[in-house]
Protein backbone atom coordinates (compact mmCIF):
# COMPACT_ATOMS: atom_id res chain seq x y z
CA UNK A 1 0.00 0.00 0.00
CA UNK A 2 1.19 3.31 -1.11
CA UNK A 3 1.37 5.82 2.07
CA UNK A 4 -1.08 8.89 1.88
CA UNK A 5 0.15 12.03 -0.01
CA UNK A 6 -2.16 15.25 0.83
CA UNK A 7 -3.47 17.41 -1.93
CA UNK A 8 -1.62 20.16 -3.38
CA UNK A 9 -3.80 23.62 -1.31
CA UNK A 10 -4.97 24.87 -4.70
CA UNK A 11 -7.15 21.77 -5.39
CA UNK A 12 -9.49 22.96 -2.58
CA UNK A 13 -8.94 27.02 -3.79
CA UNK A 14 -7.00 28.58 -1.50
CA UNK A 15 -7.15 32.35 -2.54
CA UNK A 16 -4.31 32.76 -0.60
CA UNK A 17 -2.05 30.42 -2.70
CA UNK A 18 -3.92 30.90 -5.70
CA UNK A 19 -3.92 34.74 -6.05
CA UNK A 20 -7.68 34.88 -6.66
CA UNK A 21 -9.26 36.44 -3.80
CA UNK A 22 -12.58 37.63 -5.14
CA UNK A 23 -12.27 41.29 -4.04
CA UNK A 24 -15.46 43.19 -2.96
CA UNK A 25 -16.51 46.71 -3.59
CA UNK A 26 -15.07 49.79 -1.78
CA UNK A 27 -17.42 50.37 1.39
CA UNK A 28 -17.79 53.86 -0.56
CA UNK A 29 -19.27 52.17 -3.74
CA UNK A 30 -21.96 49.34 -1.43
CA UNK A 31 -22.78 52.35 0.54
CA UNK A 32 -23.61 54.75 -3.17
CA UNK A 33 -25.25 51.98 -4.09
CA UNK A 34 -27.55 51.18 -1.48
CA UNK A 35 -28.53 55.29 -1.07
CA UNK A 36 -29.05 55.21 -4.59
CA UNK A 37 -31.34 51.98 -4.29
CA UNK A 38 -33.36 53.54 -1.85
CA UNK A 39 -33.74 57.11 -3.44
CA UNK A 40 -35.26 55.54 -6.67
CA UNK A 41 -37.65 52.83 -4.54
CA UNK A 42 -39.44 55.85 -3.03
CA UNK A 43 -39.13 58.30 -6.88
CA UNK A 44 -40.62 54.98 -8.17
CA UNK A 45 -43.54 54.46 -5.68
CA UNK A 46 -44.65 57.38 -5.78
CA UNK A 47 -44.28 57.93 -10.11
CA UNK A 48 -45.92 54.83 -10.22
CA UNK A 49 -49.51 55.73 -8.69
CA UNK A 50 -49.26 59.03 -11.13
CA UNK A 51 -48.31 56.85 -13.94
CA UNK A 52 -51.40 54.23 -13.09
CA UNK A 53 -53.99 57.02 -12.68
CA UNK A 54 -54.31 56.50 -9.43
CA UNK A 55 -53.83 58.59 -6.11
CA UNK A 56 -53.56 55.23 -3.72
CA UNK A 57 -53.72 55.46 0.56
CA UNK A 58 -51.56 57.04 3.12
CA UNK A 59 -48.51 58.31 2.17
CA UNK A 60 -49.16 58.46 -1.51
CA UNK A 61 -51.78 61.55 -2.21
CA UNK A 62 -49.78 63.41 0.10
CA UNK A 63 -46.73 62.74 -1.65
CA UNK A 64 -48.13 63.07 -5.15
CA UNK A 65 -49.34 66.60 -4.31
CA UNK A 66 -45.41 66.99 -4.50
CA UNK A 67 -44.45 65.40 -7.55
CA UNK A 68 -42.16 68.12 -8.70
CA UNK A 69 -39.85 67.84 -5.78
CA UNK A 70 -39.26 63.84 -6.43
CA UNK A 71 -37.07 65.29 -9.34
CA UNK A 72 -34.61 65.75 -6.50
CA UNK A 73 -34.30 62.10 -5.00
CA UNK A 74 -34.23 61.23 -8.92
CA UNK A 75 -31.13 63.48 -9.32
CA UNK A 76 -29.89 62.16 -5.99
CA UNK A 77 -29.96 58.28 -6.94
CA UNK A 78 -28.49 59.26 -10.11
CA UNK A 79 -25.67 60.62 -8.62
CA UNK A 80 -25.45 58.11 -6.11
CA UNK A 81 -25.10 55.22 -9.09
CA UNK A 82 -22.38 56.75 -10.77
CA UNK A 83 -20.62 56.46 -7.51
CA UNK A 84 -21.81 53.05 -7.06
CA UNK A 85 -20.70 52.48 -11.00
CA UNK A 86 -23.75 50.48 -11.40
CA UNK A 87 -24.96 49.89 -14.56
CA UNK A 88 -28.64 49.02 -13.49
CA UNK A 89 -28.92 51.41 -11.06
CA UNK A 90 -27.90 54.16 -13.68
CA UNK A 91 -30.47 53.13 -16.27
CA UNK A 92 -32.96 53.15 -13.20
CA UNK A 93 -32.43 56.59 -12.64
CA UNK A 94 -32.15 57.91 -16.10
CA UNK A 95 -35.48 56.28 -16.08
CA UNK A 96 -37.14 57.86 -13.16
CA UNK A 97 -35.60 61.17 -13.81
CA UNK A 98 -37.11 61.18 -16.98
CA UNK A 99 -40.91 59.45 -16.18
CA UNK A 100 -40.89 62.31 -13.47
CA UNK A 101 -40.38 64.98 -15.87
CA UNK A 102 -42.52 63.68 -17.93
CA UNK A 103 -45.49 63.94 -15.66
CA UNK A 104 -44.52 67.27 -14.66
CA UNK A 105 -45.77 68.75 -17.57
CA UNK A 106 -48.93 70.55 -17.39
CA UNK A 107 -51.95 68.83 -17.25
CA UNK A 108 -54.85 69.78 -19.97
CA UNK A 109 -55.12 71.71 -23.28
CA UNK A 110 -53.24 75.03 -22.93
CA UNK A 111 -56.50 76.79 -24.33
CA UNK A 112 -60.05 77.45 -23.84
CA UNK A 113 -62.50 76.48 -26.88
CA UNK A 114 -64.73 79.54 -26.26
CA UNK A 115 -66.62 81.16 -28.77
CA UNK A 116 -68.62 83.89 -30.27
CA UNK A 117 -68.10 87.50 -28.95
CA UNK A 118 -66.91 88.70 -25.17
CA UNK A 119 -70.25 89.42 -23.47
CA UNK A 120 -68.79 90.24 -20.30
CA UNK A 121 -65.08 90.77 -18.64
CA UNK A 122 -65.37 89.65 -14.88
CA UNK A 123 -62.60 89.19 -12.17
CA UNK A 124 -62.41 86.32 -9.43
CA UNK A 125 -60.70 86.29 -6.09
CA UNK A 126 -61.00 82.71 -4.24
CA UNK A 127 -59.47 83.08 -0.65
CA UNK A 128 -59.28 80.21 2.18
CA UNK A 129 -58.95 82.53 4.96
CA UNK A 130 -57.44 79.55 7.46
CA UNK A 131 -60.51 79.68 10.47
CA UNK A 132 -61.41 83.48 9.90
CA UNK A 133 -58.15 84.68 10.98
CA UNK A 134 -57.14 86.27 7.25
CA UNK A 135 -60.41 88.09 6.94
CA UNK A 136 -58.71 91.31 7.83
CA UNK A 137 -56.64 91.04 4.40
CA UNK A 138 -59.50 89.31 2.56
CA UNK A 139 -61.65 92.39 2.94
CA UNK A 140 -59.15 95.15 2.12
CA UNK A 141 -58.23 92.77 -0.81
CA UNK A 142 -62.29 93.18 -1.90
CA UNK A 143 -62.08 97.01 -1.37
CA UNK A 144 -58.64 97.57 -3.50
CA UNK A 145 -59.12 94.41 -6.19
CA UNK A 146 -63.67 95.11 -6.61
CA UNK A 147 -63.66 91.63 -7.59
CA UNK A 148 -67.22 90.48 -9.59
CA UNK A 149 -67.38 87.36 -7.92
CA UNK A 150 -65.74 86.30 -4.30
CA UNK A 151 -65.83 82.65 -2.83
CA UNK A 152 -64.59 82.29 0.58
CA UNK A 153 -63.46 79.18 2.08
CA UNK A 154 -63.32 78.53 6.10
CA UNK A 155 -64.93 81.72 6.58
CA UNK A 156 -65.62 81.33 10.90
CA UNK A 157 -68.88 83.38 11.86
CA UNK A 158 -66.10 86.12 12.76
CA UNK A 159 -65.53 86.13 9.21
CA UNK A 160 -68.78 85.93 8.00
CA UNK A 161 -70.37 88.58 10.27
CA UNK A 162 -67.09 90.86 8.87
CA UNK A 163 -68.35 89.97 5.10
CA UNK A 164 -71.89 92.03 6.67
CA UNK A 165 -70.27 95.14 8.30
CA UNK A 166 -67.40 95.86 6.18
CA UNK A 167 -68.25 94.69 2.92
CA UNK A 168 -71.12 97.00 1.87
CA UNK A 169 -74.31 95.43 1.13
CA UNK A 170 -74.75 98.25 -2.08
CA UNK A 171 -71.70 96.67 -3.13
CA UNK A 172 -72.13 93.07 -3.22
CA UNK A 173 -76.09 92.34 -3.63
CA UNK A 174 -76.15 88.59 -4.23
CA UNK A 175 -74.44 86.27 -1.85
CA UNK A 176 -75.50 82.68 -0.63
CA UNK A 177 -73.33 82.51 3.22
CA UNK A 178 -73.03 79.52 5.00
CA UNK A 179 -72.15 80.48 8.39
CA UNK A 180 -70.66 77.81 10.91
CA UNK A 181 -67.41 77.70 13.03
CA UNK A 182 -63.47 76.96 12.05
CA UNK A 183 -63.31 75.45 8.84
CA UNK A 184 -66.88 74.74 8.26
CA UNK A 185 -67.95 78.45 6.99
CA UNK A 186 -68.00 79.34 2.85
CA UNK A 187 -69.15 82.32 1.40
CA UNK A 188 -70.08 83.75 -2.11
CA UNK A 189 -70.25 87.01 -2.94
CA UNK A 190 -71.36 88.38 -6.47
CA UNK A 191 -72.11 91.73 -8.19
CA UNK A 192 -74.00 90.24 -10.62
CA UNK A 193 -77.66 88.58 -9.80
CA UNK A 194 -77.30 85.09 -8.65
CA UNK A 195 -79.83 82.96 -6.80
CA UNK A 196 -78.47 80.49 -4.69
CA UNK A 197 -78.29 76.63 -5.28
CA UNK A 198 -77.98 73.61 -2.72
CA UNK A 199 -74.34 73.54 -3.91
CA UNK A 200 -72.24 69.66 -2.96
CA UNK A 201 -73.11 67.74 0.09
CA UNK A 202 -69.98 67.87 2.25
CA UNK A 203 -68.56 68.75 5.50
CA UNK A 204 -67.09 71.55 5.07
CA UNK A 205 -69.84 73.82 3.50
CA UNK A 206 -69.56 73.76 -0.60
CA UNK A 207 -72.85 76.18 -1.36
CA UNK A 208 -73.22 76.59 -5.30
CA UNK A 209 -75.32 79.49 -7.22
CA UNK A 210 -76.50 80.54 -10.86
CA UNK A 211 -75.44 84.40 -11.94
CA UNK A 212 -76.71 86.24 -14.58
CA UNK A 213 -73.26 87.49 -16.62
CA UNK A 214 -73.52 89.43 -20.18
CA UNK A 215 -77.04 87.60 -20.65
CA UNK A 216 -75.93 84.59 -19.89
CA UNK A 217 -76.73 82.29 -17.12
CA UNK A 218 -73.69 81.16 -15.13
CA UNK A 219 -73.34 77.86 -12.75
CA UNK A 220 -71.33 78.81 -9.60
CA UNK A 221 -69.42 76.18 -6.80
CA UNK A 222 -67.66 76.64 -4.36
CA UNK A 223 -65.36 73.73 -3.68
CA UNK A 224 -63.65 72.75 -0.45
CA UNK A 225 -63.59 69.05 0.29
CA UNK A 226 -61.65 67.53 3.28
CA UNK A 227 -57.93 67.50 3.00
CA UNK A 228 -56.41 63.91 2.25
CA UNK A 229 -54.61 63.36 5.72
CA UNK A 230 -54.37 59.92 7.69
CA UNK A 231 -57.50 58.43 7.76
CA UNK A 232 -59.88 60.44 6.09
CA UNK A 233 -58.31 59.70 2.36
CA UNK A 234 -61.55 58.08 1.32
CA UNK A 235 -63.61 61.19 2.44
CA UNK A 236 -61.45 63.01 0.15
CA UNK A 237 -62.14 61.18 -2.43
CA UNK A 238 -65.85 60.65 -2.04
CA UNK A 239 -66.09 64.67 -1.80
CA UNK A 240 -64.23 64.96 -4.44
CA UNK A 241 -66.35 62.60 -6.76
CA UNK A 242 -69.14 64.91 -5.56
CA UNK A 243 -67.37 67.92 -7.42
CA UNK A 244 -66.56 65.62 -10.27
CA UNK A 245 -70.25 65.06 -10.98
CA UNK A 246 -71.33 68.61 -10.91
CA UNK A 247 -68.56 69.12 -13.29
CA UNK A 248 -70.09 66.88 -15.37
CA UNK A 249 -72.60 68.21 -15.86
CA UNK A 250 -71.26 71.38 -17.22
CA UNK A 251 -71.87 70.17 -20.93
CA UNK A 252 -73.22 73.69 -22.92
CA UNK A 253 -73.28 75.47 -19.56
CA UNK A 254 -70.74 78.40 -18.94
CA UNK A 255 -69.64 76.52 -15.14
CA UNK A 256 -66.63 78.16 -12.96
CA UNK A 257 -65.57 76.44 -9.77
CA UNK A 258 -63.28 77.76 -7.56
CA UNK A 259 -62.29 77.16 -3.89
CA UNK A 260 -59.58 75.26 -2.16
CA UNK A 261 -59.65 72.00 -3.75
CA UNK A 262 -57.37 69.96 -1.15
CA UNK A 263 -55.74 68.83 -4.47
CA UNK A 264 -53.81 69.92 -7.63
CA UNK A 265 -53.18 68.14 -11.20
CA UNK A 266 -50.92 65.33 -9.75
CA UNK A 267 -53.60 64.03 -7.78
CA UNK A 268 -55.96 61.19 -10.55
CA UNK A 269 -59.87 62.60 -8.41
CA UNK A 270 -58.68 66.32 -9.43
CA UNK A 271 -57.76 65.35 -13.13
CA UNK A 272 -61.35 63.39 -13.02
CA UNK A 273 -62.88 66.57 -12.34
CA UNK A 274 -61.35 68.34 -15.05
CA UNK A 275 -62.06 65.57 -17.31
CA UNK A 276 -65.30 65.36 -16.37
CA UNK A 277 -66.93 68.59 -17.58
CA UNK A 278 -64.19 69.39 -20.00
CA UNK A 279 -62.95 71.90 -17.41
CA UNK A 280 -59.91 74.15 -17.93
CA UNK A 281 -57.52 75.36 -14.95
CA UNK A 282 -57.11 79.07 -14.96
CA UNK A 283 -53.47 79.18 -13.65
CA UNK A 284 -52.25 76.24 -16.17
CA UNK A 285 -53.76 78.24 -19.35
CA UNK A 286 -51.89 81.30 -17.65
CA UNK A 287 -49.01 79.73 -17.90
CA UNK A 288 -48.83 79.11 -13.68
CA UNK A 289 -49.80 75.74 -13.35
CA UNK A 290 -47.25 74.84 -10.84
CA UNK A 291 -47.37 78.45 -8.93
CA UNK A 292 -47.71 76.93 -5.10
CA UNK A 293 -50.82 78.27 -3.29
CA UNK A 294 -49.84 76.09 0.18
CA UNK A 295 -48.28 76.26 2.51
CA UNK A 296 -47.84 80.22 2.02
CA UNK A 297 -45.24 80.09 4.79
CA UNK A 298 -42.85 78.03 2.26
CA UNK A 299 -40.49 79.61 0.58
CA UNK A 300 -40.74 80.21 -3.29
CA UNK A 301 -41.14 77.82 -4.94
CA UNK A 302 -41.49 75.46 -2.93
CA UNK A 303 -45.15 74.19 -2.07
CA UNK A 304 -48.13 72.59 -4.19
CA UNK A 305 -50.96 74.03 -6.00
CA UNK A 306 -54.51 73.10 -4.33
CA UNK A 307 -56.39 76.72 -5.10
CA UNK A 308 -57.63 76.68 -8.16
CA UNK A 309 -60.56 78.44 -10.43
CA UNK A 310 -61.80 76.09 -13.16
CA UNK A 311 -63.49 77.17 -15.87
CA UNK A 312 -65.65 76.04 -19.05
CA UNK A 313 -64.77 76.67 -22.61
CA UNK A 314 -67.20 79.60 -22.35
CA UNK A 315 -64.60 81.54 -20.82
CA UNK A 316 -61.26 83.01 -21.81
CA UNK A 317 -58.55 83.64 -19.17
CA UNK A 318 -56.66 86.71 -19.69
CA UNK A 319 -54.58 86.92 -16.05
CA UNK A 320 -53.67 85.11 -13.17
CA UNK A 321 -52.17 86.43 -9.55
CA UNK A 322 -51.68 85.11 -6.34
CA UNK A 323 -51.64 87.25 -3.35
CA UNK A 324 -50.55 86.61 0.12
CA UNK A 325 -52.91 87.00 3.29
CA UNK A 326 -51.70 87.72 6.90
CA UNK A 327 -53.19 84.52 8.87
CA UNK A 328 -53.45 81.85 6.47
CA UNK A 329 -51.52 79.07 4.77
CA UNK A 330 -52.69 79.98 1.34
CA UNK A 331 -52.43 81.99 -1.21
CA UNK A 332 -55.14 83.87 -2.20
CA UNK A 333 -56.18 83.54 -6.20
CA UNK A 334 -57.16 86.48 -8.16
CA UNK A 335 -58.61 85.40 -12.07
CA UNK A 336 -59.33 87.61 -14.64
CA UNK A 337 -61.64 86.10 -17.09
CA UNK A 338 -63.58 86.58 -20.33
CA UNK A 339 -66.86 85.71 -20.98
CA UNK A 340 -68.10 84.56 -24.42
CA UNK A 341 -71.62 84.07 -26.12
CA UNK A 342 -70.68 80.39 -26.83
Amino acid sequence: MEPYTPPPDHAFGDAHTTGTRVRRPPFRRRAAACGAGTALAAVSLVVGFRAADADGPTPFPQFLAFLPWFLVPAAVGLGLAAVARNRFLLVWAVVAATVTTWYVRPYGPDRTDHRGPVVAHLEVLTSNVEFGRATGDLVAAIRREKPDLVFVEECDRTCSAALVSQVPQRDYPYRNVVEGNLAVGSAILSVHPMSNTAGIRSALAMPGAEARIGGRTVRLQLVHPLPPVPGRIGAWRTELAGVRAYAARAEGVPTLLAGDFNAGQDHAAFRRVLDAGGLHDSARLAGASRAPSWPSAAPRPLGTQIDHVLVSDDFAVRGVRFLDFTGTDHRALIVELALHSG
